[in-house]
């Protein structure tokens, strides 16, 4: 697009002088560092902002705020305007990656932008906007790969709208030193946990980088003025998941050996403050007890579903003494690394750090944890900094977001053919295999596919030798009945998705209707669960636990078949969740007493799993969409994929935290040991989702309000829990009937496990609360009831287990039973 623009502007730009990297004798250069809409230059820090042009094109044009204040004084105070497709092209003499950072302040020409913004052919922003609530500058940073020199071209792209326009304050770009971001990883981390350093590494070179969150570990905020590249760097403290886990270590008097022979780190990884400050494990390193071996775990936002290069960085200030400090480093509580300081470099304060590529979950958090070694002599552990930053392969499709659909035809028309004709000999050779041997005997080697041999998971041999758990062949089901079932899986019939896959309605042949969940690869929880799932479910059963009719694991599908629970989960009757916007509003018409009954349906459930049985389980994942209501509202825990079960008593020293971030005990993170008062602490936050009718993390909220319990316990340390409740209940809760469900949500969620109340304790207190809601209450038909008609079904084809008596384990307390022994004026 040749015009007066872009004449006037790589005719200026020619002439400015530029720096030449290098890994060994590198300085910050001074370009580009462009003031747009200005004709003159700003100092802005140790950065000069030249104007971009002396003049206005047809495409654009300079507006400057006559309303200045000091806030929007400087680089802010101007803007240029695009109203149609623009480029800045930016005279380089050398490729590399580039640090490229758009600086954005809507003053009151500039509301209702809407925008993309590319570089190099990348798309950086698109549809890019900023709410009128902003009263601050808006910073997006940039690491562009630049390989096909001579320019860095910077494309602004009003939105296919005839009313919208583009702009932007300032940019920077400058080359950054050789190496500063690697080719590759070694290190791809899943919310599995699996890393794949074996298989050549994570490529990173052509991606580009956009920064989401840059942390200094134990220090104050860093801005631009203090850093060796301009970057901003923040405060980790209202990252950390327990405040009370990690302190701050003294600020390092010198300054971190960046000179040491052989090291990693410069001053332009990182400036001195972040390797001169750190975050440490908050006990007495020299004299440990055994309950003071925990992790330290921050959350951070994040996309979801998205991958992410992650620097962690470390500067031993800590130890005491050379080679006494070996921690490791968990991302997402499951993979771990070890760090070694004096096995990396045999002096203190030199600095370093360590990358990663990490897919994050469909949580929208990441958590990084650092925790000690038992081969360590000084049982601490610690971290400097963190940089989390999003991997970016878009591309711009060109002007306005217009595609050349000719090419896309081509090309979808020639894969169509190609695919076509693979799939015309894989069913070729598949037909003519099944003629000369019959699938159901075949040895053909495993392939982990979808689709394939009807080989059981069951009945082969595992990769270590050993064999699958043995599970109740008498529950299988064909898989022929669960296409009949779905539709084949049809869309339609999709009614939910979580941890293990999809879930779908479907209907047996008998007219039983069934909940079908089908896993599938890339969620986070696989063949374990699958089989801890099967074991578990197929020994029990309970009025206030969801039934496992049935599982299917042919074809090398793991689906499993429970009984249709009508009207959902508890969360969809409590609030609405758009996980694309990331809102969620109040929804819920729940009655005060429906919801009481819930969660004492779903205490039952608990109780009976933590003490009804010869090996307790713990089910180490209760939350909202875990409990289940029927067409009665009768509440049933679900998911028993992560569960644990063993001796009574027993405390469960884990590797790994599994669970749900916003219902994740604090001490069972902390400590590793999983404990029964670690589901009592999930069940907790239920009850505080079930008072308020939000969810128990909410990253759209102020940071004080973001973690429904600590925002909750907030409310009720100041005995004010009214102000927070549904909406929808205010008025219509008896006040001694809400203290009583407060005060029993707060002895759930105390910090300590041993000051926890077990499951019998918590349903003796729900039972109060609705006592005092409603002094007399009629028992309705379908409360309590010790049938369970799921497990009476006949099913086509499939061998029931025979009934499990009863009288050998510890039935839930009916409520009558309950009552006979309560007083209206006590409760335990």
């Amino acid at each position: 697009m040749a015009n007066l623009l872009l004449t006037f502007l790589t005719f200026f730009l020619l002439f400015l002088p530029f720096s030449i990297s290098s890994s060994h004798n590198y300085s910050l250069p001074t370009n580009y560092f462009i003031n747009c809409g200005s004709e003159i230059t700003i100092s802005a820090g140790a950065a000069n902002f030249s104007g971009d042009l002396i003049s206005n094109s047809g495409n654009s044009h300079s507006v400057k705020d006559t309303t200045t204040t000091t806030g929007s004084a400087g680089i802010y105070e101007t803007a240029r305007i695009f109203t149609k497709t623009e480029s800045y092209k930016l005279r380089i003499e050398e490729n590399g990656v580039y640090m490229v950072r758009l600086h954005f302040f809507p003053f009151y020409l500039l509301f209702g932008a809407k925008f993309n913004v590319s570089a190099s052919g990348f798309l950086l922003l698109s549809n890019f906007s900023i709410p009128s609530s902003v009263t601050s500058p808006v910073i997006k940073e940039f690491l562009v790969p630049v390989v096909n020199g001579p320019n860095l071209e910077i494309t602004f792209t009003p939105y296919q709208d005839s009313s919208s326009f583009a702009f932007v304050n300032a940019i920077e770009a400058f080359v950054t030193p050789e190496g500063f971001i690697p080719n590759s990883t070694d290190a791809h981390v899943t919310p599995r946990g699996n890393s794949s350093k074996n298989d050549g590494g994570k490529d990173l070179s052509s991606s580009v980088l956009n920064v989401i969150h840059r942390i200094n570990v134990g220090g104050s905020n860093i801005t631009s003025e203090g850093d060796t590249m301009r970057r901003n760097w923040v405060s980790d403290d209202e990252y950390l998941f327990n405040k009370t886990s990690a302190k701050n270590h003294p600020i390092y008097s010198e300054g971190p050996k960046y000179d040491y022979q052989g090291g990693e780190a410069t001053r332009y990884d990182a400036p001195d403050l972040v390797y001169r400050t750190a975050k440490e494990m908050n006990i007495d390193v020299e004299t440990p007890s055994s309950n003071d071996f925990f992790n330290i775990t921050w959350l951070f936002d994040v996309k979801r579903n998205a991958t992410f290069f992650v620097r962690l960085h470390f500067c031993d200030i800590v130890s005491d003494s050379r080679n006494n400090t070996v921690f490791n480093v968990y991302i997402y509580g499951l993979f771990g690394e070890p760090i070694s300081p004096y096995d990396r470099f045999p002096d203190f304060a030199v600095p370093f750090y360590v990358d990663f590529v990490v897919n994050s979950d469909g949580s929208g958090f990441m958590n990084i944890s650092v925790g000690p070694r038992n081969d360590s002599k000084s049982k601490n552990a610690f971290l400097n900094g963190v940089e989390i930053m999003e991997l970016i392969n878009d591309r711009d499709e060109g002007s306005g977001g217009k595609k050349n659909y000719f090419w896309i035809i081509v090309g979808s028309v020639g894969g169509g053919v190609v695919l076509i004709s693979v799939s015309a000999v894989v069913i070729w050779c598949c037909l003519k295999s099944r003629k000369a041997k019959p699938v159901e005997n075949s040895n053909w080697p495993r392939v982990s596919v979808y689709a394939g041999s009807t080989e059981s998971r069951t009945t082969v041999r595992s990769s270590i030798g050993g064999t699958t758990p043995d599970m109740n062949l008498g529950l299988k089901i064909p898989f022929a009945e669960i296409l009949h079932a779905t539709n084949k899986f049809d869309p339609k019939f999709m009614i939910g998705e979580g941890g293990f896959g999809k879930v779908y309605k479907g209907t047996l042949h008998n007219g039983v209707k069934v909940a079908v969940k089908r896993s599938e690869a890339g969620h986070g929880q696989g063949l374990v669960e699958f089989q801890t799932e099967i074991t578990l479910l197929s020994k029990i059963r309970h009025q206030h636990l969801v039934s496992l009719i049935g599982y299917c694991d042919e074809r090398y599908e793991m689906i499993l078949v429970y009984e249709f629970m009508e009207k959902g989960t508890l969360r969809e009757h409590l609030y609405s969740s758009n996980e694309d916007l990331d809102k969620s509003s109040s929804r819920s018409e729940l009655s005060w007493d429906q919801r009481l009954q819930i969660c004492i349906g779903a205490a039952n459930g608990l109780q009976y799993l933590h003490t009804g049985l010869n090996e307790p389980i713990i089910h180490r994942d209760i939350k909202s969409t875990n409990i289940l209501l029927d067409e009665h509202y009768v509440a049933k825990v679900a998911d028993f994929g992560l569960s644990k079960s063993g001796p009574p008593e027993e405390t469960h020293i884990v590797t790994d935290v599994k669970g749900s971030f916003g219902y994740l005990d604090p001490e069972y993170m902390k400590s590793m040991q999983l404990t029964q008062k670690s589901d009592v602490y999930s069940f907790g936050v239920v009850l505080l989702e079930v008072l308020c009718a939000r969810p128990a993390i909410n990253s759209l909220l102020p940071r004080n309000q973001i973690n429904l319990a600590e925002w909750g316990l907030s409310w009720l340390k100041e005995n004010q829990l009214e102000k927070i409740i549904d909406p929808f209940l205010a008025g219509k809760i008896n006040p001694n009937s809400l203290r009583k469900f407060g005060e029993t949500a707060e002895k759930c969620l105390q910090e300590n496990g041993t000051d926890r109340p077990n499951m019998m304790d918590v349903l003796w207190d729900l039972n109060y609360a609705r006592q005092l809601q409603h002094p007399a209450m009629p028992q309705q038909s379908h409360e309590d009831t010790t049938t369970d008609v799921s497990w009476q079904l006949a099913l086509p084809g499939i061998n029931r287990l025979p009934s499990i008596n009863m009288s050998t384990s510890c039935v839930s307390v009916s409520e009558s039973e309950v009552f006979s022994q309560l007083k209206i004026d006590e409760s335990r």
